[in-house]
């Protein structure tokens, strides 16, 4: 392709997620300003966010679909396994689930993260002094209090650039 008007697959992905988040952020702002969210609801609340470390994995054979020429971004995110002898190929990422948390200032959120794929997870979330390791088949509790509104990146170093997600820490009341 490559013509006037395109775009790679990772800037219409990256519009795509920057619409969604603003619209989030808009829709949960307007809430809390029409006092949809009362003041008990705003700040200050306990919150459990139940997340997954998961690899979802698709393949097909090349006389179903020819295999890809369109190289993947680099990391080790996402993984692309050419045709084998029977010639079925696959494709495959890791990623956080959900990959979008979005609290208010002054709560005190716990994250109950469960390691399902991948050996594990070293993470971390930018703005805040919290690091912690995602283990398959175990479950890291990460507790703190999201005291800075901002938008927050959080991210696997190992499975980069696909196993990154957003900490939305809305101003509160």
């Amino acid at each position: 392709m490559g013509g006037e008007g395109y775009t790679s697959y990772q800037e219409r992905h990256q519009m795509f997620r920057h619409g969604i988040e603003a619209g989030a952020v808009a829709v949960l702002l307007s809430l809390t300003a029409a006092g949809s969210v009362g003041p008990a609801q705003a700040a200050g609340m306990k919150r459990t966010i139940t997340m997954v470390a998961v690899e979802p994995k698709g393949g097909t054979t090349v006389d179903k679909e020819p295999f890809p020429t369109a190289r993947l971004p680099e990391g080790k995110g996402y993984e692309l396994k050419a045709a084998d002898a029977s010639g079925r190929w696959e494709v495959s990422t890791y990623r956080w689930d959900p990959s979008q948390i979005i609290v208010n200032r002054g709560d005190e959120v716990t994250l109950e993260i469960l390691g399902v794929n991948g050996a594990e997870h070293p993470t971390s979330i930018d703005g805040y002094d919290i690091s912690f390791t995602v283990k398959r088949g175990q479950l890291t509790t990460v507790t703190f209090t999201a005291d800075k509104a901002g938008v927050f990146k959080f991210r696997c170093g190992i499975h980069q650039p696909s196993m990154v997600g957003e900490l939305i820490v809305l101003p509160g009341g």
